[in-house]
């Protein structure tokens, strides 16, 4: 009694073990309030409206960062990558590490079987 009230009396937070746990309880319940009110927004939602100057930085951004050279813009198969996803009216995904690796393995087996066919003819 008198040390909480002396506490209380002097802005001075108890460290009594009941009171420490019953602080932690109620900053755990005051979390979940908020956590209520937090939505993960869609990938619809995060599009960005285009611009050319939006996309020069994001481009130039990319080169430095991956260590392309310049002339990797001008490549045919980037402008074409960039023609397909300009298409998108919500967004793109971009395939993760595994789904990578698993396409390029699936469309070297596919050149090999071409080569192949090809060879046997």
């Amino acid at each position: 009694g008198k040390y909480r009230e002396w506490a209380k009396d002097n802005a001075f937070t108890s460290k009594l073990p009941g009171d420490v746990k019953a602080k932690k309880e109620k900053a755990a319940q005051a979390q979940q309030n908020i956590s209520v009110h937090m939505t993960e927004r869609k990938l619809s939602e995060r599009v960005v409206p285009y611009s050319d100057k939006l996309f020069k930085k994001a481009a130039v951004e990319w080169l430095i960062a991956t260590d392309q050279p310049i002339q990797a813009l001008e490549h045919p198969k980037f402008r074409e990558m960039i023609d397909i996803a300009s298409c998108a009216t919500q967004g793109i995904k971009i395939p993760g590490c595994k789904a990578t690796h698993a396409e390029i393995m699936r469309m070297f087996k596919n050149h090999l079987t071409q080569v192949k066919t090809k060879l046997n003819v």
